[in-house]
């Protein structure tokens, strides 16, 4: 049985958490495009679910020819008064959309935990989006990262991996670690060529909004936690996959 969803009742913020945070923005974006750029391929980009146009900016000076994906008619709306007209729009599910063409890079940040059929998202990218010698940059919010392990231990959820009611609200289906990542990567016959996480996080993203407002973190602090996660990608605040077609 299929479930209707209200994809755009799904990006409101509640009234105890928001859809995306200033920490999404302002730091998780930044680190995710510089965690993605040595791996990168020249060509064409396309972005699975671009939400209001926030990460799509910083894929601009990188590519000339972007596509995007939205389910959310309203993000889209607002995503074109933010970006220019070369910027081409797609409406539609991952699971039904029909795309003109391949594409040489694909990224899915902070995506696919949002899907009802996760394995066959990353199947329809394999098999009908990727260009042959084209990149999936898969990016997923880490179960394991310390905030939410110190989360589970202050009692505020049960396990790393429990979806909160504010997550489920926003349309969360599963929260992911590595190894569960993995599985679905491969579920879907995508050879994997890297595999790392981006930014130690000890802080709820509330936290870190508010900490943001102050003296007290500076930029060389932020590339330090960026490098941290490096070491230790199981106790990052996201983890990354970057994926090919295998063809």
């Amino acid at each position: 049985m299929t479930i209707s969803r209200n994809y755009d009742a799904e990006l409101q913020d509640t009234a105890d958490h928001r859809y995306a945070y200033d920490f999404d923005f302002d730091v998780m974006h930044k680190y995710m495009v510089r965690a993605f750029q040595p791996l990168l391929r020249p060509g064409s980009m396309l972005e699975l679910g671009s939400f209001k146009g926030a990460f799509t900016k910083r894929l601009l000076p990188l590519f000339d020819d972007i596509s995007c994906v939205e389910a959310s008619g309203e993000a889209i709306a607002e995503a074109k008064q933010a970006l220019p007209a070369r910027v081409t729009f797609h409406e539609g599910m991952f699971e039904t959309i029909q795309l003109p063409r391949r594409y040489d890079n694909i990224v899915l940040t902070h995506v696919l935990e949002h899907l009802d059929d996760p394995v066959g998202v990353l199947t329809r990218i394999r098999q009908e989006w990727l260009t042959d010698t084209g990149r999936l940059f898969l990016v997923c919010p880490n179960a394991n990262a310390p905030s939410r392990q110190i989360a589970v231990k202050m009692g505020l959820i049960t396990h790393n991996a429990a979806i909160t009611p504010a997550e489920a609200a926003h349309g969360h289906r599963i929260t992911y670690s590595l190894d569960t990542l993995e599985r679905d990567i491969r579920a879907a016959g995508m050879p994997i060529v890297h595999r790392s996480g981006i930014f130690f996080k000890a802080l709820a993203n509330f936290q870190w909004d508010r900490l943001m407002q102050t003296d007290i973190i500076s930029d060389a602090y932020l590339d330090g936690c960026y490098m941290l996660g490096q070491h230790y990608p199981d106790l990052c605040s996201s983890i990354y996959f970057v994926c090919e077609s295998g063809r």
